[in-house]
């Protein structure tokens, strides 16, 4: 009876401590982690909201990025941000997404800055039509590529389509389609398009169909230039359209940013 009665308490205070002994067990999982999806047996990580992606190397790689229609906006981001529906939006706009933008290539280790210029505000301040833009942020362009020398300088937008033209849906996950878009009424613009087909070998193979074909301007009614005359390496890029949301954008960023450091390696 007593040898039953020891066998019962044993049970009784191992499983009361029992609790206390999983809490001092260090867990493998940590508190915050980034999102991972799945490519082609590859990890891209992608942030949304989350902890910041540490940079995993150095390339000595330098990228440069600016809006020059810093107010464009998307609507989903808009409503979930101030409840208004608009494409337009002097703080839930395209350079947030550069920002997320930023992230990514530092992650893959390429240094990255923003130009520094609201070009909207200034033009908003100064009376100057929407058409100027790119002459506003002209020279904002030129005094950074005199200071420094960038492996890639990237104009950020986003197309006027609905979500269901600029969207792809793959192995299960939605992206924000990419379209380059290519200014012809310079010298070297052949220089521009060679970087931007080698980038889009590279986002095709990551993930098959996230870009949308080139668009080529030049004549009359257009820019014809939109600044790419001032460096071969500068592109203009619109991700996604009016209807994707911040998911999508930013898998697309982290899509792009691989895509950038294996064009420049």
């Amino acid at each position: 009876m007593k040898k039953s009665l020891k066998v019962w308490g044993a049970l009784i205070f191992f499983l009361f401590i029992f609790p206390v002994i999983l809490e001092q067990i260090p867990s493998e999982t940590p508190v915050e982690v980034a999102v991972v999806a799945p490519l082609n047996n590859r990890q891209l990580v992608y942030a949304t909201n989350l902890i910041e992606p540490e940079p995993q190397i150095q390339t000595g790689m330098r990228a440069l990025l600016f809006a020059t229609h810093s107010y464009e906006a998307f609507e989903p981001i808009t409503q979930k941000y101030d409840g208004k529906i608009a494409v337009s939006h002097p703080e839930a706009n395209i350079m947030k997404l550069n920002e997320t933008i930023k992230s990514q290539l530092e992650f893959n280790g390429i240094s990255t800055e923003i130009l520094d210029v609201d070009t909207t505000l200034e033009m908003n301040k100064k009376g100057i039509p929407y058409h100027k833009s790119y002459d506003v942020v002209r020279p904002y362009v030129q005094k950074a590529l005199k200071e420094v020398d960038y492996d890639i300088i990237v104009d950020i937008h986003r197309d006027s389509l609905k979500a269901n033209r600029t969207t792809l849906t793959y192995e299960g996950e939605k992206y924000a389609n990419i379209v380059f878009v290519i200014g012809g009424e310079h010298n070297n613009f052949k220089l521009n398009k060679d970087l931007v087909e080698r980038l889009t070998a590279e986002l095709e193979k990551i993930v098959p169909g996230i870009t949308r074909p080139l668009v080529f301007k030049a004549g009359h009614g257009v820019d014809g230039k939109y600044n790419q005359d001032l460096d071969p390496r500068l592109i203009l890029i619109e991700m996604g359209g009016i209807g994707n949301n911040e998911a999508e954008l930013n898998r697309t960023s982290a899509v792009l940013a691989k895509a950038v450091s294996k064009v420049l390696q």
